[in-house]
């Protein structure tokens, strides 16, 4: 055998021993055993660190349950942590988790079903829920839970005050927290600027750049009196749409000047106290030239939100199975894209355990440095630890 075909044959073989091996080895950390970013960084075998970019739905982990299952929110959700699925994350360590109404049945197994996966993590993952108040709400609309509800964010917010909104946003911090999560994917800083809207609508705080600028302010504050990180959604602005990313494509044809009067106000007011900002699957057709949904779009994120707009810490996709990312891109393209992108977590991919290779073997082959993997995987951890010591 030849240098480089031996060369070759050893490559290959450590890439397939990646992808199958388990990292048996690691166990969840004891509260004493807490380490920082950078240790923990530096303690992570390469398996784990591509983990650690992914927030999934706890149904990706049952191999019972076919993808179509996995997503459709009518279908059966797990609720439990079983022990094949425990294997499942043991070979695929993700670095959170999403749940939805379908995952949650009553106060106590919902406490149950996070704290299982928390115990299940080597490193802390993130616990996150869409909880905006109003008609995303995934607690508050499920049955059998007393916590407070809101009619929508623009009726709160309808008379401008920010105390009023900051002390409902406190009261979700506190009950999400209390069933265990340490997330909340809200709040909506979208400018509903287009009536014929229908996937914002009254879930934005209104239409006027700056009162809903000072509403998404106030409600970071209410998440953060209960030590809970929020996300800035969805840049950069899908209040002036008509049509749904979750089923297609959808392109905008506002400049980037245009934007920034407008849309972008909210989010570059807030950068300072963003845990993270969501990226929509929106097309900016007039701003990027390559064609790409923005979350996606190097030329957006690393362009515009990372260099021009300043934004230095996690940016998160919205959630890769959506139509307008599914429709082009398979669940390895997307993800890759992704963090080639400037995306540090990657939300929701339709079929994780493809996304998960994906991104492996990109680190493997080059199209991904292993720096440009740690970057991400640090301002994950430094999330998690802000989010550990509030």
């Amino acid at each position: 055998m030849t240098a480089n075909r031996r060369n070759v044959f050893i490559l290959f073989i450590a890439v397939f021993a990646a992808l199958i091996m388990p990292d048996r080895c690691i166990v969840p950390a004891s509260a004493s055993e807490v380490r920082n970013a950078e240790e923990l960084l530096a303690s992570m075998t390469l398996r784990q660190k591509v983990g650690q970019l992914f927030v999934i739905r706890p149904d990706q982990l049952d191999k019972k349950l076919t993808l179509d299952e996995i997503h459709d929110p009518n279908a059966q959700g797990v609720k439990e942590l079983t022990e094949d699925m425990k294997e499942v994350l043991m070979r695929y360590p993700a670095g959170g988790f999403a749940l939805f109404g379908k995952n949650i049945a009553s106060p106590g197994q919902l406490k149950r079903f996070t704290s299982e996966l928390a115990a299940a993590c080597a490193a802390a993952p993130l616990v996150a829920v869409d909880e905006e108040g109003g008609r995303v709400a995934r607690i508050a609309n499920s049955e059998g839970f007393d916590v407070p509800r809101f009619e929508s964010m623009q009726a709160l917010g309808a008379d401008g005050s920010t105390r009023r909104v900051r002390e409902a946003a406190s009261a979700i911090g506190a009950y999400i927290r209390e069933y265990g999560f340490n997330m909340d994917l809200a709040p909506v800083a979208d400018v509903n600027i287009n009536p014929e809207n229908i996937v914002i609508g009254n879930r934005a705080f209104g239409s006027d750049p700056s009162v809903v600028s000072a509403m998404v302010s106030a409600y970071l504050d209410g998440l953060h009196e209960q030590g809970v990180a929020g996300s800035l959604k969805h840049f950069p602005g899908h209040g002036d749409t008509r049509d749904d990313t979750h089923t297609g494509l959808v392109a905008v044809d506002k400049s980037w000047d245009a934007l920034l009067d407008a849309e972008l106000i909210p989010f570059r007011d807030n950068f300072d106290k963003a845990d993270t900002v969501m990226v929509s699957h929106i097309t900016l057709k007039n701003v990027t030239d390559d064609g790409l949904p923005a979350s996606l779009s190097e030329e957006l994120i690393a362009g515009r939100l990372r260099k021009e707009l300043g934004y230095g810490g996690a940016v998160i996709t919205d959630a890769l199975s959506m139509g307008a990312i599914r429709e082009a891109h398979s669940s390895a393209e997307a993800a890759v894209l992704a963090l080639k992108a400037g995306c540090d977590i990657l939300l929701m991919p339709w079929d994780y355990i493809s996304a998960f290779n994906g991104v492996l073997r990109a680190v493997y082959d080059g199209s991904i440095s292993e720096a440009v993997l740690d970057e991400s995987v640090m301002r994950i951890l430094k999330l998690k630890e802000r989010v550990t010591c509030r």
